[in-house]
């Protein structure tokens, strides 16, 4: 997975891998290089006063060290170029295939999931191309590149550097087996901890007003107690290798100095050449310790490159066709023809030979309980969903069919939670028409009732929007997102019960001015109250997923038992109250 990932997000970069390899290896080549410079320092200029050699060597040795630090920075421009770009383009990448998902996917995965996987799953993918792009030459030439040099010095002392990097190596591949399954298990707790954090934040209102905040408070400090725990099981494993590095690295200088004075002692090498061998040896064993945090990360860079992957191979079930239809014969009809809807792995459908149409001009209104099926049907006319048995039609023409952007751009909906973005009023009655004027943004107002609100807003049209809608009312919300869709101007309307946060008052009078807004558009209106929907030109009357019902508010009293049940409970309740 990880390498999969890599193959194909690096591929625009492989230029500056190119730089990034060439001038690693002539900073690498400069690092090996000085070692010998200094042993022949000591050994030809010390040794024998030889003030000319030390100042050539010294030299010389300057301009080696100069190359190294100029290609390093370059190296590292490069590096640090390549990872940002490839952490941008793996996040439009997944920002892209989420936008593309049905609801059916984005329930598959949850909204906390997609937002570790677009962030933090990234980040660290990200982090291994930087550490990849500074060590990817360096690690493996200083080490073969070093053992190489200290052979040439001295090969008496080989067998230190052998027992060394066994030692070092053996150990760090135990500690990275035990902490390969800890960095999956830390993902999985960073998504619960987001997937409660943001239940929280979103239902502060709620948790208030049941007084939930100690239980609230405890679910928080559990799951961030997990994540906690795993993060030092991981930490505990993970930081006893620098100190096995470093005491590796002190025993094999010990061991160098200890047998390689011995050597020099009985003249079969020379101070130099120790003093080189200590510091290729120290190279070496430096360059293992940096493969080692190539290795530290990479264990926790495959599982995020494994859950990302695992969005991308995710195809949306609400496929677009590949030559869509994007002129309609028939604007502002929808047609249902014997259509079916089942959620996978459900025991029965929830929608079974739903047949009816909408013609423009008109109002269809679908009532029914709680369960019965009606925001799954209407979510079906802009492919929410696809029905999985029958034919769904827009504009007289069936929806697989049609160009995504026709249906959408077709289709003004009201969704049952209203929701607003972060910004002003203007910028979301906007999102529906980026060139609607502020003329057409008051208009959208008034019809929806909202006029009289934003007016008394100091800032009005520029009057500030929270996240959600979170600062206006909940039918404010409302108001303001049938605003939203009425500057669209489409051809269908959806309305999904989108006037039960409104008093009686103003709900009559919004229905009045729709009335005169949508003449040329077909109406679809779930509602929950009678009164709401009893001026319709049709109802739909759905019970556990099947139509019990079409007709007038009075031809179904006469004729729908099913619907005489929902007026006379309403009714009784209002004449009670």
């Amino acid at each position: 997975m990880l390498l999969s990932t890599l193959k194909t997000y690096l591929k625009p970069y492989w230029g500056s891998v190119g730089l990034i390899v060439l001038f690693q290896l002539i900073s690498t080549g400069a690092s090996l290089y000085l070692p010998s410079l200094n042993a022949r320092i000591i050994d030809e200029g010390v040794a024998k006063g030889d003030t000319a050699t030390i100042w050539s060597l010294g030299a010389i040795m300057l301009g080696v060290s100069a190359i190294q630090i100029l290609c390093q920075i370059t190296a590292i421009y490069f590096g640090a170029r390549t990872a940002m770009g490839f952490g941008r383009d793996l996040r439009a990448a997944i920002f892209d295939r989420v936008l593309s998902f049905s609801a059916r996917e984005v329930n598959q995965f949850g909204a906390p999931s997609l937002i570790t996987r677009t962030t933090n799953d990234v980040q660290q993918v990200q982090q291994l191309v930087m550490m990849t792009a500074f060590l990817i030459v360096q690690a493996p030439i200083m080490m073969v590149g070093g053992l190489v040099m200290a052979l040439r010095e001295d090969l008496g002392l080989s067998w230190l550097i052998g027992a060394a990097v066994l030692v070092m190596g053996s150990i760090i591949g135990v500690i990275l087996l035990q902490a390969l399954p800890l960095f999956r298990s830390m993902q999985t707790r960073i998504d619960t901890l987001n997937r409660v954090l943001r239940e929280q934040i979103s239902g502060l209102r709620v948790i208030r007003a049941f007084v939930r905040e100690p239980y609230e408070s405890q679910r928080f400090a559990r799951a961030n107690r997990d994540l906690t725990d795993t993060s030092l099981r991981v930490g505990r494993r993970m930081l006893t290798l620098f100190p096995v590095v470093q005491l590796v690295m002190s025993a094999s200088s010990v061991g160098v100095m200890w047998f390689g004075g011995l050597r020099v002692d009985a003249g079969e090498m020379q101070i130099g050449q120790l003093t080189a061998f200590l510091t290729y040896l120290i190279q070496i064993l430096m360059s293992v310790m940096m493969s080692t945090m190539m290795l530290m990360i990479a264990p926790r860079a495959q599982v995020c490159a494994q859950r990302i992957q695992e969005v991308l191979r995710t195809h949306s079930s609400v496929v677009p066709p590949k030559q869509g239809i994007t002129q309609t014969p028939h604007p502002g009809q929808v047609a249902f023809d014997e259509v079916s809807f089942s959620y996978p792995g459900a025991e029965a459908p929830v929608l079974q030979d739903i047949s009816f149409s909408v013609r423009p001009g008109t109002t269809t209104a679908i009532i029914g309980s709680t369960g019965a099926g009606k925001t799954t049907l209407v979510s079906l006319i802009p492919r929410l969903f696809d029905a999985t048995a029958g034919t769904v039609s827009v504009d007289g023409v069936d929806v697989t069919q049609l160009d995504p952007q026709a249906l959408w751009g077709s289709i003004g909906l009201v969704p049952q939670k209203p929701y607003l973005f972060t910004g002003t009023v203007a910028s979301n009655l906007r999102y529906g028409n980026p060139d609607a004027t502020d003329d057409e943004l008051w208009h959208a107002l008034e019809v929806a009732q909202a006029r009289d609100f934003v007016e008394d807003m100091p800032e009005q049209l520029d009057a500030p929007i929270a996240q959600g809608g979170t600062n206006v009312s909940g039918g404010q919300r409302q108001r303001l997102s049938i605003a939203r869709a009425l500057v669209r101007r489409p051809t269908v309307y959806i309305f999904d019960d989108s006037f039960s946060a409104l008093d009686v008052t103003t709900d009559a009078r919004l229905r009045a001015a729709l009335a005169g807004e949508t003449q040329d558009a077909a109406v679809v209106i779930v509602g929950q109250r009678v009164a709401t929907i009893a001026g319709a030109d049709q109802i739909i009357v759905l019970d556990d997923g099947r139509i019990e019902g079409i007709g007038t508010h009075e031809h179904l009293l006469a004729t729908c038992p099913t619907y005489v049940e929902i007026v006379e409970s309403q009714f009784t309740a209002e004449e009670a109250a």
